[in-house]
């Protein structure tokens, strides 16, 4: 409690004559209101959500609350857009196909014991039907991301390489901009493969509900919360002034710590 307090995440609390701490029922609804809202903002912005609220700074309390929810449809719109290329995707792509070996280049440079299950630009950029500027414009907008071979210096693609290659070539075929495309290659990294992502989109879709009933939950706390802040006894509730004698809550013991 100290560090929440200490952190502004509670507001202040009162001391009694020996120093100890004083909270009130306020404090209560306001550890509570932060608990809501850890699972939908994540820990550092409910912890800047409470205190600006603390402090009476409702429009940047507001403006914390808009920016999650504005990521929560940024992450909405790529899980729609990756499985959109998924769904244009041919069948030829998800398998990756024999990989020519250095070996076979037309250059006899190229061949380097290090890379045993790359392949270079010439012959990836040949079986795409592609020019291999175009590869290196791709690698450049981190869609491929090759390795070099140590002794040649040479762009040497990888299984997954070839993949990202084949990815990107057919979205574009089939319209999709760069950036558009970047998002699905990010996501087809991350999950190790297109198999394993496909099999994740579940996933992603319970998880992106939860973060949007996580965000529904918390704001129904934080509006009580701000709600029992803006009552005509707040300020006693919150141990900072003299209650009314009027006030119910003046006969309400406080709890101390």
């Amino acid at each position: 409690m100290r560090n929440y307090e200490e952190a502004g995440i509670l507001p202040a609390a009162e001391r009694t004559g020996s120093g100890y701490r004083t909270y009130t029922p306020l404090h209560a609804r306001a550890l509570g209101t932060f608990l809501a809202l850890l699972p939908g903002h994540g820990h550092r912005t409910a912890t800047g959500i409470m205190r600006a609220v603390n402090r009476g700074a409702a429009d940047e309390a507001l403006l914390l609350i808009d920016e999650s929810h504005a990521q929560l449809l940024d992450d909405r719109r790529t899980l729609r857009a990756v499985e959109s290329a998924l769904r244009d995707l041919g069948p030829e792509v998800t398998g990756s196909g024999p990989l020519e070996s250095p070996a076979c280049t037309d250059n006899p440079t190229d061949v380097s014991a290090d890379t045993p299950t790359g392949t270079f630009i010439g012959p990836l950029a040949r079986r795409l039907s592609l020019r291999p500027a175009t590869l290196r414009k791709w690698e450049a907008a981190g869609l491929v991301r090759p390795r070099r071979d140590p002794l040649t210096g040479y762009r040497v693609y990888g299984e997954a390489d070839v993949r990202d290659a084949r990815l990107v070539h057919q979205l574009r075929r089939g319209g999709y901009l760069l950036e558009q495309i970047a998002p699905l290659i990010a996501q087809v990294r991350a999950a190790g493969g297109l198999e394993p992502l496909e099999a994740a989109l579940g996933d992603w879709h319970s998880r992106l509900a939860a973060r949007g009933r996580a965000l529904l939950s918390g704001a129904a706390e934080l509006d009580a919360y701000l709600l029992e802040r803006e009552a005509p006894d707040a300020a006693y509730v919150q141990g900072l002034s003299t209650p009314d004698p009027a006030s119910p809550r003046a006969a309400s013991p406080r709890a101390a710590s």
